[in-house]
Parts: C-alpha cells; sequence; structure tokens
C-alpha cells in the first residue's frame, strides 16, 4: 500500500459494495465496498484483509499491470474490485510524468483468479470500446496483516472526530473516537464519501434517532449514528465479512446489540447463498427482505454509502425505508454524477442539496409525505 506519492485501492470481495448491472436486488447485490474512488488523495480509500479460514497471513498472489485509459481510471479501477481483485493502485508521481492518454494501474488477484475475465467483465461493466492490455506475474507472498496496518493510520474527519484503527491509541482522547479494524469491509474514514456521510450524521444526529445504514461494511456510519446520539442503529448488508467486521467494530466502541442491529440480507442473485456459505453468522443477524422491511420502516435517517448502479436501481427500495419526512443521504458517486442521482431521486424526495469533497458528492434530501408506500 501506498500512503505517499500513491493511492491504493481495496475492497473486501466481489460480493461487498460494488454493483454494475440491473438486477433483482434484494438490499444489496453483487459487491459492497467499497465506495473506493483514487486520484485527488493520497491515503487509502480502504483496507483489505483476506480471512483466515481463505487466505494465510502470507499467501501468493497474482500481480497484474494494466494499460488504462486515463479517463476510465477512476471507474475501471473501481470495476476491477467488484470482478475479483484484491487492490487497485495507481503511482501518481508516476501517472504525472507520463504525457499520453494512458496509464498503467497495478493490481492484485488471489492466485488462481481467471484474470481475463475479471478484466473482461470490468472493462464491459462501464462500456469500455476494448479490452485493456495487461500483464500477469505471480508473486510469492504479501503479509496482507502488515500492509493493512501500515496503511491504515488514524484519520481525523473533522476537529474533534477521529477514526482510529483498533491497534493505535485515540491522538486525541477527548475527541469522539470510533475505533475500527476493517478486516474485510469498505470503510476506514480516509475516502471522501466516507467523511462526506460522517460530517452529514455529526451535524444531522440531534438525539433519539433511528437511523438504517445501508450497506454498512465496517459499520462505521451505524456505529457514529450512535456516537453522535442516535437512539440506534440498524446496519445491513449482502456480504457475511461485512456484518462479522461491524459487529466486532461495535464491539470495539462499547456499542451492545439492543441499539446496534446487524442483518444479513439475502443477495436475489444467488438466492440460496445465504444458506451455503458457511458464514458463521448468527439466525437472528439473517434476514429476508419483508424481516426487514417490517422492522425498520420508520426510519428518521437512511444512508447508503455505496455506488452510482445501485443507487439509481434502488432507489425505491432506499427511499422505502424512510419515514415521510426523514432525510435519506446517498453517496459513492463522483461529482460529475450528481445530476442522474438528482434526477432519478427528485421524485422521492424534497429539499434536495449536495456537499462535496475531491470531486465525490453526497446527494441528501426529505421523503416526501406525499408518496404511496410500497
Amino acid at each position: 500500500m501506498y500512503s505517499y506519492s500513491n493511492f491504493f485501492k481495496h475492497l473486501p470481495n466481489r460480493f461487498s459494495r460494488c454493483f454494475t448491472h440491473p438486477a433483482p436486488y434484494s438490499l444489496l447485490s453483487n459487491v459492497s465496498l467499497t465506495q473506493h474512488k483514487p486520484t485527488n488523495y493520497s491515503t487509502p480509500t480502504s483496507i483489505f484483509t483476506p480471512s483466515a479460514s481463505t487466505h494465510s497471513i502470507n499467501s501468493p498472489y497474482l500481480s497484474v499491470r494494466i494499460l488504462c485509459q486515463r479517463h476510465a481510471l477512476d471507474m475501471f479501477s473501481e470495476a476491477l474490485l467488484c470482478f475479483g481483485a484484491y487492490s487497485a493502485s495507481v503511482d501518481k508521481e508516476e501517472e504525472e510524468c507520463q504525457s499520453s492518454d494512458e496509464t498503467y494501474i497495478d493490481s492484485i488477484f488471489p492466485e488462481g483468479e481467471d484474470v481475463n475475465a475479471c478484466i473482461s467483465q470490468a472493462a464491459d461493466s462501464i462500456r469500455l470500446k476494448q479490452i485493456p492490455t495487461y500483464e500477469v506475474k505471480m508473486g510469492e507472498h504479501y503479509d496482507w496483516m502488515k500492509k493493512t496496518q501500515e496503511s491504515f493510520q488514524a484519520v481525523e474527519v473533522t476537529e474533534g472526530l477521529w477514526i482510529v484503527p483498533e491497534w493505535q491509541t485515540p491522538p486525541d482522547v477527548q475527541a469522539t473516537n470510533i475505533i475500527l479494524n476493517p478486516r474485510l469491509a469498505f470503510g476506514t474514514g480516509e475516502h471522501p464519501t466516507t467523511k462526506l456521510c460522517l460530517l452529514l450524521l455529526q451535524g444531522l444526529i440531534k438525539g433519539g434517532e433511528l437511523l438504517l445504514d445501508y450497506g454498512t461494511g465496517s459499520g462505521i456510519l451505524a456505529i457514529a449514528a450512535i456516537k453522535f446520539g442516535a437512539a440506534s442503529s440498524v446496519a445491513v448488508d449482502i456480504d457475511p465479512q461485512a456484518i462479522t467486521s461491524a459487529r466486532h467494530n461495535a464491539a470495539l466502541n462499547n456499542i451492545g446489540t439492543e441499539v446496534f442491529k446487524l442483518h444479513l440480507v439475502p443477495d436475489q442473485t444467488c438466492p440460496s447463498s445465504m444458506n451455503e456459505r458457511g458464514d458463521g453468522v448468527p439466525e437472528d443477524e439473517r434476514s429476508n427482505q419483508m424481516g426487514l422491511i417490517s422492522e425498520i420502516d420508520k426510519c428518521d435517517v437512511v444512508i447508503a454509502n455505496i455506488l452510482l448502479n445501485p443507487l439509481l436501481d434502488l432507489a425505491d427500495q432506499i427511499v422505502s425505508y424512510a419515514k415521510p419526512g426523514a432525510t435519506v443521504a446517498v453517496s459513492g458517486i463522483l461529482s460529475e454524477q450528481i445530476p442522474y442521482i438528482i434526477e432519478r431521486y427528485s421524485q422521492f424526495l424534497e429539499g434536495i442539496s449536495v456537499s462535496e469533497m475531491d470531486d465525490w458528492a453526497c446527494v441528501r434530501g426529505t421523503r416526501k409525505t406525499n408518496l404511496t408506500d410500497w
């Protein structure tokens, strides 16, 4: 990972945060991270640490160098993570020195991954006209845990609000400190969209609210809401690793299950997945869609920090969890994608406003009172 001249992007796995094709999703489908886009900052967008059950701490990997058009750099890097890459990085100094319209993405894949299929699917998902050229090399070992701990440092989101890794001492013990170990899930507080969501919640939560974190990843937003004064948070994801990570992080912050509800929801693209994954998620944290709706249909705040396509495809579902007059906030989008979000959500929300940071955006609005429940 790179902490100075490079940026580094990570995603837990291909079923966590990214969404690339419309499909009959339940809540989240195809991939959870991972809101993660490189360019205007030097710290990692999120951290990936393989689970002990599937990868050793030092495990062999495939190192893949991909020649990509500059205009597609961000979206293609994101798409790679959605389709199987562990990471995608760009050396910013090298990029700035190049004069062509192409630059290199250095990516890491698990040993045995079908790299050609991943790159082809990633290119197709963002409608690239040509599949980028690439070269593959075998790496002997990669110390994931060491790289994670080297790259994830305490982040001061704003004065008095810190995101602190589990293995570090909070720089300011008097501040609001959110303690995290992201494990396999997206959300370390370093990415602009996560910061935008945290700043929104800090100003929005007055005390006593019920919040839904739609695609929770590491649980950072749901945990932050409790720390800001919300009465309770409901955190949902389709990725069992995200549920495990969020549960662990809630415990690190002394947040109990009475105010922090976790739900693993089914991926309708793989209906039997919840029964076959062997993910170790307790039965009381598994939900079918209808059961989830009945529990959280009166949320004061609904926040979804995912990606453009699922935000568009699932807009009616996201808004349906908010009560009339509640705040709905969506993020994980580039500033240039704001018009698509506003067009899609304006039928559900009023008083829409936008906040931006480093070419990333968060769009918020109030659920209209005259909507028919569905």
